[in-house]
């Protein structure tokens, strides 16, 4: 018979998977553990926890795993709550074990054990992305009238289709589970290649990425520029699922070791915190000379933002916004060299509309540029017209941003390369436009996808600019895309749609990691908010908050140097990967001998 590390047959019943309520012969370690008394009760309360929870069965057992999901966002923006993960992802790693017995070493995997075990990650995940995604349901409020019917659905469907991620992630952790701490390892490389998959399988959707729970306080965000998000995300799963299921299984003969294995987890969390400290303590490198930004945030009511009779007033509140300083006076935009208005600022097609573009051109002085969020389209020879498309016959749309120079005259273009499901494009477009459904945005025919690799814009007097529409900011690795690297990220959105909930500010959070990842300032402007000036630390320079009406201003920082993620793309990543596999093999190679 093969024995654990923790000194229990593997194949047999151990004294901890006792039914609760029933003593054993060790819960009353003898002495010689190695355990002091608190250490003792200590370990056989989490043995009794654990105990529980691997014996629930049925509606028990999915309410437990889908309030363990559900707790879990709290570790995320904008509570930060991450201690709560010490607690939530022990519980998921007990629900994958089986009760009674640890599975044999090199024993065929059962197809109930399998089951079980995705059903436990499905659960999880659908707490977990139910309460993590619920202001989605917002947008579809906007215009009540035509799209609330759908709401139960956007907040049902689309988390139980990413649930899926995660019942992979255990059903293939469950193939390769151990009775000891690797099962951890095991849970944490499949739970983070699902995160990666989450955000490229159909377009992609990365939000709260698990490893967001290690970007906060600012001295922890810096770890991102080590180890990216899907870094973080094995980090993260080792980090808080370690010590509660070290410690319920240390009861068996001297579990010194256990003990010590228990502190990985504190230890790895004052080395991220300690790096950046260091980080942070290092003189910021200053601000690029002969540069000063505007942003505008004009805080439309999403309701009233495409309403024709509405699209002057709109366009006058921008005008009069730019005019004025972060202190409320005018200064017809004196000494400003960057003016950045948000994603579809205005509620027309301003390359169609002469009239706009001399009130822009009259707008700038001479040596400063706009760059705003705008729609712009592309149309057959004899069908030019200066109103937003009702058909799609032969026309291209785009969710772009366009730089204005001098004069109004548009000098750089940059198109939207990761369009919105559901929000900007429709999956299977003619077939569920035809049972008359329609994007949120309401443009038939759906928005086309910008030219990749993604291009810089070039502005005079600026340093090359990563352009990143609305979500696009929630993909690592992804910010700039050729040989030449960027200073500036501008990123450019309409939080609008989600009202006062948690998405703008886990938008704004998300947002702010990109800029350590990739060691570069981050200009964020949103229609009603969160907008930023966020340094390539992540630390936010100025801001304004949700529903404020207003303008920024500041000079620009520098970036960076070169660092790892952008250096070494994601073969930090790749380690962490290989180096759970490993110890996972390597751990079930010797309980084999």
């Amino acid at each position: 018979m093969t024995s654990g590390s923790n000194g229990a047959p593997i194949g047999g019943r151990r004294p901890e998977d006792a039914p609760p309520g029933h003593a054993t012969d060790k819960d009353q370690p003898p002495n010689g553990t190695g355990l002091r008394p608190a250490a003792q009760r200590l370990a056989a309360a989490a043995d009794r926890w654990r105990g529980r929870i691997t014996a629930l069965c049925g509606w028990r057992r999915r309410g437990a795993a889908f309030g363990a999901g559900a707790l879990s966002v709290l570790a995320l923006a904008p509570f930060f709550l991450w201690p709560v993960l010490f607690f939530t992802l022990p519980v998921l790693v007990w629900l994958i074990d089986e009760p009674g017995d640890a599975q044999a070493v090199g024993s065929p995997v059962s197809r109930r054990s399998l089951t079980r075990a995705a059903g436990a990650g499905w659960w999880f995940g659908f707490g977990y992305f139910v309460f993590g995604l619920f202001w989605i349901g917002e947008a579809f409020l906007v215009e009540a009238e035509v799209f609330a019917w759908l709401l139960p659905f956007a907040v049902t469907l689309l988390p139980a289709g990413l649930a899926f991620f995660y019942a992979a992630a255990t059903a293939a952790a469950r193939a390769v589970w151990t009775s000891d701490a690797r099962r951890v390892a095991a849970l944490a490389a499949t739970l983070s290649m699902a995160e990666w998959a989450r955000g490229h399988v159909l377009t992609g959707f990365p939000w709260n990425v698990l490893g967001y729970a290690l970007t906060y306080p600012l001295a922890l965000m810096q770890s991102a520029a080590i180890f990216g998000i899907y870094g973080l995300t094995v980090l993260t799963v080792v980090v808080f699922a370690l010590p509660l299921v070290v410690v319920a299984g240390s009861r068996a003969g001297d579990r010194r070791d256990d003990w010590r294995l228990a502190l990985v987890s504190p230890a790895a969390l004052l080395a991220l915190l300690a790096y950046g400290h260091v980080v942070l303590a290092r003189d910021p490198g200053g601000v690029v000379e002969g540069v000063r930004i505007r942003i505008v945030q004009p805080s439309i009511a999403q309701r009233d933002k495409w309403r024709r009779d509405k699209q002057r007033e709109i366009f006058d509140l921008h005008l009069a916004l730019s005019r004025t300083d972060a202190g409320g006076r005018v200064d017809d935009l004196a000494g400003v060299t960057l003016l950045v208005w948000p994603e579809a600022a205005m509620p027309f097609l301003p390359l169609d509309t002469p009239q706009a573009l001399d009130e822009i051109g009259a707008l700038l002085p001479k040596g400063t540029t706009l760059l705003a969020g705008a729609l712009r389209v592309e149309r057959p020879p004899g069908a030019a017209d200066g109103s937003i498309p009702a058909s799609s016959e032969g026309i291209k749309a785009f969710n772009s941003m366009i730089a204005f120079g001098e004069g109004g005259r548009p000098i750089a273009v940059y198109d939207k390369t990761r369009l919105v499901p559901f929000g900007e494009f429709l999956p299977l477009q003619p077939l569920l436009e035809a049972i008359g459904l329609r994007q949120l945005t309401r443009m038939r025919g759906g928005f086309t996808q910008g030219p990749t690799p993604r291009p810089l814009l070039d502005l005079p007097g600026l340093p090359p600019i990563a352009a990143l529409v609305c979500y696009e900011a929630l993909f690592p690795g992804e910010v700039w895309q050729g040989s030449r690297r960027p200073g500036l990220i501008v990123n450019v959105t309409n939080d609008g749609w989600f009202g006062n909930t948690t998405g703008p500010r886990q938008h704004l959070h998300q947002a702010r990691v990109r800029a350590v990842e990739e060691g570069l300032p981050l200009l964020r402007a949103a229609n009603n908010g969160i907008s930023a000036l966020v340094d390539s630390r992540g630390q936010i320079i100025a801001s304004l908050n949700l529903s404020v009406r207003g303008t920024i201003d500041a000079p620009l920082p520098k970036p960076t140097r070169r660092h790892l993620p952008q250096a070494l793309g994601a073969w930090v990543f790749l380690v962490l990967l290989a180096c759970c596999v490993l110890f996972v093999a390597f751990g079930r190679r010797r309980e084999n001998q």
